[in-house]
């Protein structure tokens, strides 16, 4: 059990010191960034994708944005 524990105390610290070292390195930040993405071809996201509802949300998203900005150049005006 103590040798478990010390294997993930390790491995742990090993994680942490590959990730500070890619913080300075812009390029080596980026690749382990893309390294953990997953592609999709066009034809699986045409499957995976319903248009119409993605059309509908971003509609809504819109005039939810909209009515934001709306009470807030009300608040604004209301703090003056």
């Amino acid at each position: 059990m103590k040798d478990d524990k010390q294997f993930e105390k390790d491995s742990s610290a090993e994680h942490v010191d590959e990730y500070l070292q890619t913080l300075g390195n812009e390029d080596a930040r980026e690749l382990r960034y893309y390294s953990q993405e997953q592609p999709f071809s066009s034809e699986e996201m045409t499957r995976l994708v319903n248009e119409d509802r993605l059309n509908k949300l971003l509609a809504e998203s819109d005039a939810f944005l909209s009515s934001l900005s709306g009470e807030l150049r009300d608040f604004d005006e209301d703090g003056l």
